[in-house]
Order: structure tokens, then sequence, then C-alpha cells
């Protein structure tokens, strides 16, 4: 990437944004404009990966610890239940192309939110 992305930025501290967990890997953000009751990103640290292909290709063990974060983060705020998305490509939503995942969480039970 030749630009610093949004998450890095939030991370870092020069734009705001509410970080719910981080570790040495990855952090989670609260979306800012929030399609669920819980809506948060997970991001890896690492600007390396454009998209969840090239992450899964890359680097599987930090795709992983996406997955484990999301799970945390429903657990913490939607009782262990939630939708975990990748958008991958500007035609199917992704609009920051550093990797990362919706997770969604506290949907009413007859509504499937997707983007």
């Amino acid at each position: 990437m030749t630009d610093t992305s949004i998450f890095t930025r939030i991370l870092s501290g020069e734009i705001p944004g509410e970080i719910l967990a981080e570790n040495e890997t990855v952090f989670a953000i609260r979306d800012i404009n929030p399609q669920a009751p819980l809506h948060a990103l997970v991001v890896p640290r690492s600007e390396a990966f454009r998209d969840v292909t090239e992450l899964a290709a890359g680097d599987p063990g930090l795709l992983a610890d996406m997955v484990a974060m999301a799970k945390q983060i429903a657990d913490e705020h939607a009782n262990g239940e939630y939708r975990l998305i990748f958008n991958n490509g500007a035609s199917a939503a992704q609009s920051v192309f550093h990797v990362h995942a919706h997770v969604l969480g506290n949907l009413p039970e007859d509504r499937l939110i997707g983007f």
C-alpha cells in the first residue's frame, strides 16, 4: 500500500475511533456507520494485505487471529453469536483496501443484514 489506511490512522490515534480490543496482530473498532446493534471491524495491524483472498494465501495464521478476535468481540457484546463478513473488491462494497472483517451481532431473528 502506498498510503496509510484509515484503520492504521485510527490505531495510531491520528484520527478518532473506538478501539474495542487489540493484541499484537489485530485490533477491533466500532464501525462509524453501523448496520447492526453490534457492528465492529476486525483489522490486522499490518497493511500488507488488501483483501481476504490475499490474506488467506499469504498468512492464514493472521486470518485465524482475525476470526478469534471476532469471536472475542461477539462473546463480549453479543452473547457469542455473530455474522462475519469480508467484502472483497470494489464491486462487493469494499471501500478500504486494508483487509478487514465486519462483525455483526445482536441481529433481529427475522432479518439477515448484508451490504
